[in-house]
């Protein structure tokens, strides 16, 4: 029997990049609105890497990357339309994971890491504000600011 390879898998979740170097994991269950945010954030300028499904692999310089597995490449599923081609990017580097299951409570929520294949990555919870898809954009552009100290 063959071992699973432990610098590879492939998981249930959505991803999008603004270019190789700044992409963003997409996870939840099954209709949390994963393919949703994809298809809004591409509307905002992202690019789609994969929908639904996600191979995570590590690579030569050790950064976490994204790709599709082949039988789902070049797609991505809009409810209650189907299955729509999409341009995408073959790859890209993961720089954060949003989790569609977990409501944001905090105005300004803390520092949370998620762990993947041995990396950590900054995981961040849906707001159900309008602007979520435009801001999760901002971040792969810029980063996230350090907490401001109290005066």
């Amino acid at each position: 029997m063959m071992k699973p390879d432990p610098h590879c898998d492939i998981i249930h979740a959505s991803c999008v990049a603004i270019d190789p170097n700044h992409g963003l994991l997409i996870v939840g269950a099954s209709g949390s609105g994963k393919s949703s945010l994809a298809l809004m954030m591409m509307a905002l300028g992202a690019t789609l890497v994969s929908d639904d499904r996600t191979q995570l692999s590590t690579s030569p310089d050790g950064g976490l990357v994204a790709s599709a597995p082949k039988t789902i490449k070049n797609m991505i599923e809009a409810r209650g339309i189907g299955i729509l081609k999409a341009q995408t990017m073959p790859q890209c580097v993961i720089r954060a994971v949003v989790d569609l299951e977990k409501v944001e409570q905090d105005r300004l929520p803390p520092a949370r890491i998620r762990r993947l294949l041995d990396h950590d990555v900054p995981e961040y919870h849906r707001s159900d504000s309008p602007y979520f898809a435009a801001a999760l954009i901002q971040l792969l552009k810029g980063g996230r600011c350090a907490p401001l100290a109290d005066d």
